[in-house]
């Protein structure tokens, strides 16, 4: 079993296929994808062997991430390879959601399980100042497309931002009124390329939490492999509403995710000074090496990510490891 010198348990890997995003969002990549590196990124060789040896060692969930990871044209084949891993019971994507409609049965078809799609605001022309992208009302299709066909398990992520969106929380609210989705607020995080932005933008979740509270919504049970989101529901809603804060007290706490990114390195966290490859390791079938490896690595992984103290180590922006 994966567990760290603070006795947390390792049930959850977020596997990036590419750092190479469509999209142009304000707190992420304002000015487009920029490659500062070579592309080796994993090939399905790699990411079978990755998956299998984190399998091994008790992991049951990888979210496939990116970047955008539709941009790869073998995810359908990726989505059935860690599906297919012995002890894997979830896997998921998250994506910006661009031609989902066209994209979601295949990935149903693939074997995928849950979704997660970027939405940070309902109006067309907020959508659009924010991504650089007209694609809210395609997107929206989508995933109506899929709640219709019976695909259900889908999470919608909203990073909140004082100026594009937080004026705004009803309009989130009024869309899980009727659709048996989940909507998670994300608090606007520090990285090394927005920090005025942050600054600028960052508004806490802690008065979303306290609205929730006060109008009858209720937290639900955790699961061990569930994503770090407090989840309320309530019974005039047919959704739920999450909320991310990784600046609350405590939020490191039960951290139950290991990263791994588009170039084989292993990141202990989303804010670690630096990824720790695995390239060598993926290179033969045997497991052992591999999991010597992670293990070694994961003596390291510190109590905190250390946010509050303006610390955000490696990650020049999110789309490096999908957040």
């Amino acid at each position: 079993m994966l567990q760290d010198n603070f006795g947390r348990r390792f049930y959850y890997l977020r596997l990036s296929i590419t750092d190479v995003c469509n999209f142009r969002c304000n707190y992420c990549l304002p000015d487009g994808y920029e490659c500062d590196h070579d592309r080796d990124f994993l090939s399905l060789a790699e990411i079978k062997r990755l998956a299998a040896g984190f399998a091994s060692m008790g992991t049951e969930k990888i979210r496939i991430t990116g970047g955008e990871p539709a941009l790869r044209k073998d995810l359908p084949d990726i989505i059935q390879a860690c599906k297919q891993t012995n002890g894997i019971k979830t896997v998921a994507i998250t994506s910006n959601g661009f031609k989902l409609a066209e994209h979601l049965p295949t990935w149903v078809d693939s074997g995928l399980d849950a979704l997660n799609v970027s939405i940070d605001s309902f109006d067309p022309r907020q959508f659009q100042a924010i991504t650089g992208k007209d694609k809210l009302d395609e997107i929206l299709s989508g995933i109506d497309n899929g709640l219709s066909s019976g695909f259900t398990n889908i999470k919608i992520n909203t990073v909140l931002m004082r100026e594009y969106n937080a004026h705004d929380i009803n309009s989130f609210f009024n869309y899980v009124k009727d659709k048996p989705v989940s909507l998670r607020f994300i608090e606007l995080m520090q990285t090394g390329d927005n920090k005025d932005f942050y600054q600028q933008q960052h508004v806490s979740g802690q008065h979303i939490k306290n609205q929730l509270l006060a109008n009858g919504w209720l937290p639900t049970i955790r699961h061990k492999a569930a994503g770090p989101a407090e989840v309320y529901a309530h019974p005039d809603y047919q959704g739920t509403i999450g909320l991310i804060m990784p600046y609350a007290k405590d939020f490191c706490d039960t951290c139950n995710r290991l990263r791994v990114s588009s170039l084989g390195k292993l990141h202990l966290c989303l804010f670690a000074d630096e990824g720790l490859s695995l390239k060598e390791q993926l290179q033969i079938d045997d497991p052992l090496p591999l999991q010597r490896r992670i293990m070694s690595l994961l003596n390291d992984k510190q109590a905190t990510h250390f946010l509050n103290e303006g610390f955000t180590g490696a990650t020049k922006h999110l789309s490096m490891l999908g957040g």
